[in-house]
């Protein structure tokens, strides 16, 4: 049989754009993923992304605890495995989580690839186009890209330094209902060290809000990435604590091992595992089976603990140093939080500068940081705000990033 294909003739392009899914119209590209491009030049400071810091990423324990499971395991450890991960891995996981109060056991653990498919996988199985969720204002950018996907609105509550506004939930809720005549589908929320905001939620209105959500029937999802970084004060307990029947909880192994791994997990209650095994059975079968192998003799030696603690002193030396040249060198018109933990801040400045805009005068000084109002689902907020990551870089380039950021900063304001 013979194609008569040639490289030399010209071959017509087809117009994909007929073809493609309603729901693509709705995808953005992740504004810090856009971002990162941009601070891979090697002059550059970047407080833009989310990253844990390189130089304690655990290279020896990882090396041997491949070179472990290859040696005893390295046939099973190389096959297909379960939906729902690891059985010694979900059995680990369960019990650490005791200790905080979740509501764990095996069978009520899945694990996902990264905390991200956590938030696809509920997107998939409880949205529909036109869906509200009520989520804080600021929120988790992951979170907002996620669940435009399938179609999600936001309803969004206000956010102080005691985390979400619990009491303008019921008004939120009220709003839905009038508009579209159904509750919303969950309620969203970073409950520890918030992602952009740095802000933690208290426990009476961790109390509170459990006391609503049973109200009004509502569920809540609980992501909680940065939990075992809190490096000041005393723990908290998590929501689903008190409302165990109604939470779907997240967490990740990103912030305390590595992201590379790219493993995280949901605990939820036994009733919904088969509709997100059914779902993600859909995306991807299930979580590499070899890094489930790794992460788990990693954390069955014990190792994990020890290294919490390490990367907490870290953080903790790392978010001081910001503090202190934040207030050295920012004009005295800007603000900004005092996380307890996790990996950023929120840092407020006048209202003259439009911090997208003044991002590129930033790039000009050679810093980085994510414009604030990326993180409001419904583009009505932050544009004088910007977060600011801490655990990337060490304190005397953090010292000099937020320096150029202050020159950056009265240069616009002069």
């Amino acid at each position: 049989m013979n194609f008569n294909f040639s490289l030399d003739r010209e071959i017509p392009v087809l117009d994909w754009t007929p073809y493609l899914a309603s729901r693509v119209r709705t995808m953005k590209s992740s504004a810090i993923r856009e971002l990162l491009k941009l601070t891979e030049q090697p002059d550059v400071i970047s407080f833009a992304g989310g990253l844990p810091a390189p130089e304690f990423f655990p290279l020896r324990e990882i090396e041997e605890a491949c070179r472990y499971v290859v040696q005893n395991e390295g046939a099973r450890a190389l096959q297909y495995s379960s939906t729902e991960g690891y059985l010694p891995l979900r059995e680990w996981l369960a019990t650490s989580m005791h200790k905080y109060g979740v509501p764990a056991v095996p069978n009520n653990v899945l694990i996902t690839a990264g905390s991200q498919q956590g938030l696809d996988l509920i997107g998939k199985v409880f949205i529909e186009p036109g869906d509200y969720v009520i989520t804080e204002r600021p929120t988790y950018l992951g979170a907002i890209q996620a669940w435009n996907t399938y179609g999600a609105r936001y309803h969004t509550v206000s956010l102080d330094d005691d985390g979400m506004v619990v009491d303008e939930i019921e008004e939120a809720y009220r709003d839905v209902m009038k508009e579209t005549g159904r509750p919303p589908k969950f309620i969203y929320v970073l409950p520890n060290f918030h992602n952009p905001a740095g802000v933690t939620l208290s426990l009476e209105r961790r109390e509170k809000l459990a006391e609503i959500a049973t109200r009004l029937n509502l569920p809540i999802v609980e992501d909680d990435p940065y939990g075992q970084l809190r490096f000041e004060g005393e723990d908290i307990p998590p929501i689903c604590t008190f409302v165990p029947e109604r939470v779907i909880y997240m967490s990740t192994f990103s912030k305390t091992l590595t992201p590379g791994l790219r493993l995280g997990w949901i605990v939820c209650p036994e009733v919904l595992m088969r509709q997100f095994v059914m779902a993600k059975q859909g995306s991807d079968l299930h979580t590499g089976t070899f890094v489930q192998y790794i992460a788990n003799d990693i954390c069955q030696r014990g190792f994990l603990k020890p290294h919490a603690q390490r990367l907490r002193r870290v953080y903790k030396e790392r978010r001081d140093t910001m503090l202190d040249a934040l207030a050295e060198f920012w004009p005295e018109e800007c603000s900004w939080t005092r996380p307890q933990g996790g990996l950023f801040l929120w840092a407020r400045v006048p209202d003259s500068i439009h911090t997208t805009e003044f991002l590129r005068r930033a790039l000009e000084e050679k810093v980085a940081y994510v414009p604030g109002e990326n993180f409001y689902p419904n583009g009505d907020g932050g544009f004088n705000a910007m977060r600011l990551n801490f655990s990337f870089c060490p304190p005397e380039t953090i010292v000099e990033g937020i320096r150029r950021l202050g020159i950056a900063l009265k240069k616009a304001l002069a």
